[in-house]
């Protein structure tokens, strides 16, 4: 057995820290500020100071001096205190100064501190670091310990709100590296993402791209693109996701037949099939130049030589699920080509779709739709904060241990922002969070009901009823100039929640006590200035703003269903 005393001897490093008979450095700061230490201890924690106290001859009384004019003593004193007794308190302290806390760990080359307050701010503080995207920066590139912290969390850099005005030196500096953790397609993807956006004026429709565009864009990238490692992209990503960097490759028409085959075998090739047909038919007729220029010339021999040449990828084309309209216009003039019971097959789909067809049918190609974000106003690192508030505990849970699952049930500007939309889509759901964004002061407010929301409440008295429990509570979220997150916990159980009646509904939202809750006599939460969020509020502990204006409207808002992840 093993016994452990590490307080009691964190304990006594710290008093040999406050001893002021037996030391044998002095370290002066910023301000002349000094401080006193043992050089065993400096050397022994710290890489910087071994070698610094290498260098530097002792005076007559055999001390040694450092001068470290450019950090402050407030920081250097919570350095010490790492230094000798392993402990660092960050209770109510501002992201920024952990941040600095963590550029004055990596100047002393504090591995240990440095990585552990690294992981706090991703964990706990990264839309601040999004939001501070510039300061950071300016750290990353120019501290070793700052750039390896990047490579392993690129999302910092890359989802920044303000990546675009990312320096090229920096963005190439992060392409060089063999650790960034990222998939090789993602990349790819900010890189072009980024390029777009130095050159404002390029058609954001690519379609209507011309090779002058390509080739602003090519010069603009032309430090990234050598640095992509094209060949570790898987060939589904290439294909599926990007099929027109094949089929509008100026050497499109020196593709192999049987690359072209592998490509119309694929079911998630991400075209629709009228445009698919008519790449192969520009294929076709790319491979034999005799044949006229003008369709309306083309004789009997001229179209068996396509059918000849098409013959592997013409039963690849899923012609069942080309529209009615294509059919006529683009393939029609084609039907020479195909057999004579496909084209058969083909006008009785459209003319009589309920009888039985003789040719074979391919299923649909999967077309992948977008991936919706989960919210368009709060991030995941307000999840984990709010998680948190409903389990009462006193710090967040890390991203990676969320213990929750938000569903959303309701987003304004996709289901609408009048009141009676909110209880005709919330009733029923019990442990919900209502999120909202204030109109101009960009402030995000909202509230957490353990109950269900009930849309056929009694009024009783108060054009509706009030609702018993000692779990909700209310909230300002931290974002972009707000700082802090502020909690306030349900003071009055018998006022936390109310329910309005049906007549109350035409006006009325959800609502926390007496002084939280979104209204508005235009059936429209972002017009009126009708919701409000009093200083007031005696149902609740604390006002969750920071201001005496009342009243408000929205931006947008989000009602989400908590429920425990199973796994």
């Amino acid at each position: 057995m093993t016994f452990k005393f590490f307080d009691s001897l964190s304990r006594n490093f710290i008093e040999l820290l406050n001893d002021k008979d037996d030391y044998d450095v002095i370290i002066i700061v910023e301000n002349e500020k000094s401080f006193t230490a043992h050089s065993s201890v400096l050397m022994c924690r710290s890489p910087y100071f071994r070698k610094e106290l290498k260098n530097i001859i002792p005076n007559e009384n055999n001390i040694k001096t450092i001068t470290e004019p450019n950090i402050s003593d407030e920081f250097f004193d919570i350095i010490l205190k790492y230094i000798y007794g392993g402990i660092v308190d960050l209770e109510n302290v501002e992201p920024k100064f952990i941040f600095d806390l963590l550029a004055a760990a990596n100047k002393f080359e504090l591995e240990e501190l440095t990585e552990k307050l690294g992981n706090h701010l991703i964990e706990t503080q990264s839309s601040w670091l999004k939001s501070n995207f510039s300061l950071v920066y300016r750290s990353i590139f120019s501290e070793k310990n700052f750039n390896d912290f990047v490579t392993k969390y690129p999302n910092l850099i890359f989802d920044a709100e303000d990546f675009n005005s990312l320096q090229e030196s920096a963005l190439v500096s992060l392409l060089k590296r063999d650790d960034l953790q990222l998939e090789e397609v993602i990349i790819w993807e900010y890189i072009i993402k980024w390029g777009i956006s130095q050159n404002p004026t390029l058609p954001e429709d690519l379609k209507e791209w011309n090779n002058e565009n390509f080739t602003t864009l090519k010069i603009t990238l032309q430090q990234c693109l050598p640095l992509i490692r094209y060949f570790h992209i898987p060939g589904t990503d290439v294909w599926s996701k990007y099929p027109n960097l094949i089929f509008d490759a100026e050497d499109f028409n020196s593709l192999q037949e049987s690359a072209l085959v592998s490509l119309l075998k694929r079911d998630d090739l991400q075209l629709e099939e009228v445009i698919i047909w008519e790449y192969i038919i520009k294929w076709g007729i790319s491979q034999n130049p005799t044949l006229p220029e003008d369709l309306k010339e083309w004789n009997n021999e001229n179209f068996t030589t396509l059918k000849i040449t098409l013959q592997q990828c013409l039963p690849l084309i899923r012609y069942f699920h080309i529209p009615g309209t294509d059919v006529w216009s683009k393939v029609k003039p084609y039907k020479k080509i195909l057999d004579k019971q496909l084209w058969e097959d083909l006008k009785q789909h459209f003319m009589a779709p309920d009888k039985p067809l003789k040719s074979i049918i391919l299923p649909p190609r999967t077309i992948l739709m977008p991936t919706a974000t989960f919210s368009v106003i709060i991030t995941y690192e307000h999840v984990a904060e709010i998680s948190s508030w409903i389990d009462c505990k006193s710090s967040p849970y890390t991203l990676t241990n969320i213990p929750y699952e938000f569903q959303l049930i309701l987003r304004g500007s996709t289901n609408g922002f009048a009141p009676q939309t909110f209880w005709d889509t919330c009733h029923g759901h019990a442990n919900t969070v209502v999120i909202m964004k204030v109109k101009e002061t960009e402030e995000i407010l909202g509230g957490y009901n353990p109950l269900a929301w009930d849309s056929n409440a009694a009024d009783t008295g108060s054009g509706g009823s009030w609702e018993k429990t000692d779990d909700s509570f209310t909230f300002s979220l931290k974002n972009g100039n707000v700082q802090n997150s502020i909690l306030s916990k349900v003071k009055n159980r018998d006022s936390a929640i109310w329910n309005a009646n049906k007549t109350s509904q035409m006006i009325y939202g959800p609502w926390f006590g007496n002084g939280f809750g979104m209204s508005s006599y235009s059936s429209d939460f972002t017009v009126d200035n009708y919701s409000v969020c009093s200083s007031t509020n005696y149902d609740y502990e604390k006002p969750i703003r920071n201001t005496t204006e009342n009243n408000f409207s929205i931006v947008n808002y989000e009602v989400f269903k908590v429920v425990k992840k199973t796994s």
